[in-house]
C-alpha cells in the first residue's frame, strides 16, 4: 500500500476551511479527496498537517494519504493540477515513508499574518490582508514578541476550552513592516485553535498603545481568554511552511 505526500497552496477565501464537513463540498480536504478518488478509482482519505479555518490561506500545506493502487507521483500531480479548482494548487506530489503522517510527523509550522495599516487602497491584496489603519510602535511589539517566545502555556490565546495541554513552544516571532504592510510571522511546534489570530490581535493592541506591554506576562501566567486581545479576521492568515525530521 503506497503512501504519498502532497504540498498544496490555496486561497481560502471561499472555503469553509480545510476539514471535510457534512452537507457541503466547499472544503479544501473535500476538493482534494474528490480528485484523488477519481484518479485512483478508490476512496481516498487525506490527512492535512493542520485544519486551517474558514478563510485562511496556505502556501505550504502538507497532506498525506495511502492508496491500494500504486499511481506514479507524476500522474497524481497531473490529476490534481488538471481537476482542482483554480484557487487550490498542487505544488508537489511524492512517495512518502510508510509511517509518514502529515500532522503527527510534523515538528514545526510557520504562519504569517498580514495587516494593511493605512487608508491607501489595497485592491489586489484585499483577500489576503486585514485592513486596520493606525500607527503602530514596532519596537514595543518586538519586545512583546520576545516575551511570548519559548515554551509557554498559551491557554489565554486559545479559542477552545480544553483539559488537554495548552503548552506550546513558540520558537520565533518576527514583526516586520514594509511600506503600508505590517507582517507577523510565527514558528512553533504546534498551534492552538485561533492562537495566531489572538496573538496578533494582542500584539496590535500593544503596538497602538491600547494595552500595556506588561500584560503579556500576566496572560502567560494563567489569565483567561477574555483578558487577551481581540481575534483578528481569518483572511490575513496564511500557513507558510510545515517542517519534518
Amino acid at each position: 500500500m503506497p503512501s504519498y505526500r502532497l504540498i498544496l497552496e490555496y486561497d481560502g477565501s471561499r472555503y469553509r476551511g480545510w476539514q471535510r464537513l457534512p452537507g457541503t463540498d466547499m472544503t479544501i480536504q473535500g476538493k482534494v479527496e474528490a480528485v484523488l478518488t477519481r484518479a485512483f478509482g478508490e476512496p481516498i482519505e487525506v490527512q492535512g498537517s493542520g485544519r486551517t479555518d474558514a478563510g485562511v490561506h496556505a502556501l505550504g500545506q502538507t497532506a498525506s494519504f495511502r492508496a491500494e493502487r500504486d499511481l506514479e507521483p507524476a500522474a497524481v500531480l497531473e490529476a490534481l493540477r488538471r481537476y482542482l479548482p483554480e484557487d487550490i494548487g498542487a505544488v508537489s506530489a511524492d512517495y512518502a515513508p510508510p509511517r509518514f503522517h502529515a500532522r503527527l510527523s510534523a515538528v514545526e509550522k510557520t504562519y504569517r499574518y498580514r495587516v494593511w495599516t493605512t487608508e491607501a487602497p489595497c485592491v489586489f491584496l484585499r483577500r489576503f490582508v486585514y485592513v486596520l489603519p493606525g500607527r503602530y510602535d514596532l519596537s514595543v511589539m518586538e519586545r512583546a514578541a520576545r516575551l511570548l517566545e519559548g515554551t509557554r502555556d498559551f491557554r489565554a490565546f486559545s479559542a477552545v476550552k480544553t483539559d488537554k495541554s495548552t503548552v506550546r513552544t513558540l520558537s520565533r516571532i518576527d514583526v516586520t513592516q514594509t511600506g503600508d504592510e505590517l507582517d507577523f510571522t510565527y514558528t512553533a511546534d504546534g498551534f492552538l485553535h485561533r492562537m495566531v489570530r489572538i496573538l496578533t490581535g494582542t500584539l496590535l493592541e500593544i503596538g497602538r498603545g491600547d494595552r500595556p506591554l506588561e500584560s503579556v506576562t500576566e496572560l502567560l501566567a494563567g489569565e483567561a481568554r477574555s483578558a487577551a486581545g481581540f481575534t483578528v479576521p481569518a483572511k490575513g492568515l496564511c500557513l507558510m511552511e510545515v517542517r519534518y525530521e
